[in-house]
């Protein structure tokens, strides 16, 4: 599910069900000090001993950009220049806490700034983003000064979206779209008609709805492309807070699975200056993404599939059916609101327009267009000519995938992306940077290491920022030319050496077969630093069965991969393993569960979990605990209920345990639009967790947040009336007042579960109320 972490405070835990009654551990007593040692390898622990090691770049301009350099004794943020490969500081650090200290009102550590953004404003100024807060910082003067930028805003309200010359903001207010200028704050309405439930730019896709304007100016700064969101007719979501008196509701349109009337757009072009809404000429929209479960799917609130000429002249966009089955390319005229369709594309399951991007791009220079679709059972980009709508010719073949397109030279005729799987020999998920030419040819390989690289981009495209490493093994960054991939500097090469004297083990990466007995599939195992062979061990399976992610993440160095490592010092063997319906793979692995998202990969966890059982004596397949959060809480009851003699404890974490109750979106674009015959039986019964919970043989806790605004309380609460009408023992912890995520309850839900598998998978006694360490976001 889409996960929207809230800093929503926290009054609380409520625990009910049933607590062990019957069930009292047989082995060892476990001590604080045993959990002090476990919490030792959490990342708050961990990714503080690792040094140099540079994960995320910004570019300045062209020819600089900054990063931020950890060691032993501090943060330090530096400035290289691309030319000479010299490093300066980025700012003085000193006068920049001094300054964050007096805006926000409380001291600032110097040596730990935590600062994850930084812009230029023009007029002088930066821009600096600060966990979540945003400041104006005059860094020059003698005294430096911040401002909050929320204080520059009447209404509190958070920052809006930034035009391209960074003049300008466009930002909501009473259902209408906005214009602040940056400079002087000076505020401009820019429509008149948007009332409630049918504004401009409101980000609302269900599971998340924010302040946010969900906008893409055009490139001179003059037009912004945005819609007017009809939520008329959508049906509403209601939650209820905890607290002495009245509670407070919460209320928001929330369109669900086979609801007649859902969330629409009508598109609209916005003239800045003259004040005037041009609306296109096409019937409403769905509100749907070629790529995720809402219109925008990157974090700085753009329009991913809404894309400008350079002229201003004309906009492409792709429009999405509700099922996700079909796609339309389309052209509008900027100043008349006529549109066209180029080309379209229809498949059998679902289309998605990239990995981890929306990849199609707008070539009104030469009249093209670049294409993604899967159609070889791969995902590769195609070149369209948009006069005709004719397919032009493959940009790239062959197996492996485009996962994200950075950059495309109308000029150069040159296309620059991430993939995978196009290396024979290298793990299929270790991402790698490729060029390519537009009229055909063999990519061109630009970082040959056999690891997963993050690559920043330089804005003219002449040179990127490679992080190379794997789960195993350090990242080393360097700066390259985007012409041949050859280095150009060394920025940092990661050094763990405090790590590894910390105790510190990597994960074992593994392959075990998939459910077809021959697909290799990839997880990772996790075992006890003081791990003896001779022993055996239970086995704990962390899950996420996708359909849009998988279990393991991402591939590249952590120092701490949630807390796996520290499940494993209590005694445990954990593990996380990829199945076959997860992403990255070929269009058929991903497809493996189509329509049936009932399945959750749960018949290749147990046929890995068995595998890795026959191989390695030491793990006790007798003893099997299984546990995720969002869709795999989800997973877990899933397992407890159909493989209940396999699974013999599950912690379930805010599980969308019956879609029906989900957003329109997620569902019926895996599971397919709701059918439901003549006898009342629907296409949706076979995945919904509450009808099988009279299978219940095992060990099972059940948690959610009250104010869950993602998937929603009333999810688990169906599985545990059915628990309850079938007369089964299970536990229940509702966390009141929190949302998706469990914010300052965290650490006690973390622990809660710990002391779960400790006490009813491994046998063990866990000490009593254990306190771990606040979670550093809080």
């Amino acid at each position: 599910m889409g996960l929207k972490i809230s800093s929503s405070r926290v009054l609380g835990a409520l625990v009910m069900g049933t607590l062990s009654a019957g069930v009292a551990a047989q082995g060892r007593t476990l001590s604080a000090d045993d959990y002090a040692r476990a919490e030792r390898f959490m990342s708050y622990s961990t990714a503080p001993l690792v040094d140099h090691a540079v994960e995320k770049v910004d570019w300045l301009d062209d020819g600089h950009f900054w990063y931020v350099d950890h060691d032993a004794g501090a943060d330090h943020f530096v400035r290289m220049e691309v030319a000479s490969g010299k490093t300066t500081p980025l700012f003085d650090q000193a006068k920049l806490a001094v300054a964050l200290g007096k805006a926000g009102g409380k001291p600032v550590d110097a040596k730990k700034l935590p600062v994850t953004g930084y812009e230029a404003r023009p007029d002088g100024r930066v821009d600096i983003a600060v966990r979540g807060k945003h400041y104006v910082c005059d860094l020059a003067a003698v005294e430096a000064s911040c401002v909050d930028r929320a204080a520059l805003v009447k209404t509190g309200k958070e920052p809006g979206a930034l035009s391209p010359d960074k003049k300008s903001e466009a930002f909501i207010r009473d259902w209408n779209l906005w214009l602040r200028d940056v400079a002087s704050g000076k505020e401009t309405q820019l429509t008149t008609d948007g009332v409630e439930n049918f504004g401009y730019a409101t980000d609302n896709a269900g599971w998340k709805h924010t302040d946010g304007a969900i906008v893409e100016w055009s490139l001179d700064s003059k037009q912004i492309a945005t819609f007017q969101q009809d939520q008329r007719k959508t049906g509403e979501m209601y939650l209820i807070s905890t607290n002495v008196g009245h509670p407070k509701l919460e209320k928001w349109k929330y369109p669900l699975i086979g609801d007649k009337d859902v969330t629409m757009i009508e598109r609209v072009i916005v003239d800045v200056a003259a004040k005037k809404v041009l609306r296109l000429q096409m019937p409403p929209d769905q509100h749907r993404s070629s790529l995720c479960d809402d219109v925008s799917c990157g974090p700085d609130g753009g329009w991913d599939d809404v894309k400008w000429a350079a002229d201003g002249k004309t906009l492409a966009f792709v429009s999405t059916s509700r099922d996700h089955k079909h796609e339309w390319f389309r052209i509008a005229d900027a100043s008349t609101g006529k549109v066209r369709t180029a080309f379209e594309e229809v498949v059998p399951t679902y289309y998605e327009s990239g990995n981890g991007a929306v990849n199609w791009r707008y070539l009104p220079e030469t009249n093209e267009a670049v294409w993604f679709s899967e159609r070889n059972n791969w995902g590769n980009l195609y070149l369209y000519d948009l006069g005709t709508g004719k397919l032009k010719r493959a940009i790239t073949k062959g197996e492996g995938n485009v996962t994200e397109v950075l950059k495309v030279d109308p000029k150069t005729r040159t296309v620059w992306f991430r993939g995978v799987g196009r290396t024979a020999g290298v793990n299929p998920y270790y991402q790698q940077f490729f060029k390519v030419s537009l009229d055909g040819g063999k990519p061109v390989l630009l970082t040959p290491e056999a690891a997963d690289h993050t690559v920043t981009l330089s804005p003219d495209g002449k040179s990127f920022v490679d992080a190379y490493s794997t789960p195993t093994t350090p990242p080393v960054t360097v700066l390259r030319s985007s012409d041949n991939g050859r280095n150009l500097a060394s920025v940092a090469t990661a050094d763990i050496s405090r790590l590894k004297a910390a105790g510190w083990v990597p994960p074992i990466p593994f392959t075990v077969k998939g459910r077809d007995g021959k697909t290799d599939l990839y997880g990772m195992m996790f075992k006890p630093t003081n791990f003896d062979p001779s022993k055996k061990y239970p086995i704990i399976d962390y899950i996420y069965p996708g359909p849009q992610t998988g279990s393991v993440r991402g591939r590249s160095f952590l120092s701490a991969r949630g807390d796996h490592q520290s499940v494993a010092e209590l005694g445990f063997i954990v593990v996380a393993l990829d199945g076959m319906g997860t992403p990255w793979r070929s269009k058929a692995f991903h497809d493996a569960y189509f329509e049936h998202v009932e399945d959750n990969t749960l018949p290749d966890q147990v046929l890995g979990l068995k595998e890795l059982g026959g191989k390695y004596p030491w793990i006790d397949l007798d003893r099997v605990g299984i546990w995720g959060h969002s869709g795999g809480g989800n997973a877990t009851a899933a397992a407890m209920f159909h493989y209940p003699d396999f699974f013999k404890v599950g912690w379930a974490e805010s599980g969308n345990h019956d879609n029906r109750n989900y957003e329109d979106d997620w569902a019926e674009k895996w599971q397919g639009l709701l059918v439901t015959g003549k006898d009342g039986k629907s296409n949706y019964d076979a995945q919904a967790n509450q009808s099988f919970a009279k299978n219940l043989k095992g060990r099972l806790m059940l948690v959610h947040g009250t104010m869950d605004d993602n998937v929603p309380p009333s999810q688990t609460l169906l599985v545990a009336d059915a628990l309850i009408k079938a007369n089964k023992d299970f536990d229940l912890l509702l966390i009141p007042n929190v949302h998706h995520g469990y914010a300052e309850a965290t650490p006690y839900a973390t622990r809660r579960r710990w002391d779960y598998f400790v006490q009813y998978l491994a046998g063990n006694t866990p000490p009593h109320e254990y306190q771990l360490k606040a979670w550093p976001w809080h």
